[in-house]
């Protein structure tokens, strides 16, 4: 039911910081989890994020833990990215995901909803 946009990415040098922003619709995005996902090329889709739905529980992926904050704001119904100390690693399209059941496995839940994705390259 709920629509999701991404946007904030771009080109970044390694070290660098970006924020990425979804932007949520058609629903009550208070009832929702979210989650950030990435997706290199030539690679399976990978979990990078997650959040509950009031924001009081997160979860990252190793590969990002102390790099990546990702923060909810219910009133705008907006989820934020703040990835810092960048690696040409995370180099990838970032996808935001949205469901209605939340879940204590926040990577292996399957998402009901996805954006198109926002691409970010970190360059070296």
């Amino acid at each position: 039911q709920v629509q999701v946009e991404e946007s904030g990415g771009g080109l970044v040098q390694a070290g660098g910081s970006l924020r990425l922003s979804c932007a949520a619709s058609g629903g009550t995005f208070s009832r929702y989890v979210m989650a950030w996902f990435r997706q290199a090329p030539g690679k399976e889709r990978e979990f990078a994020a997650y959040i509950s739905r009031s924001g009081s529980f997160t979860q990252y992926a190793d590969s990002v833990k102390g790099r990546f904050t990702i923060s909810r704001d219910n009133a705008k119904n907006t989820v934020i990215l703040q990835m810092n100390s960048l690696k040409p690693e995370d180099t990838a399209v970032y996808y935001c995901a949205a469901d209605a059941y939340g879940s204590s496995s926040p990577a292996a839940l399957r998402y009901g909803t996805w954006g198109q994705g926002t691409q970010v390259t970190v360059s070296s």
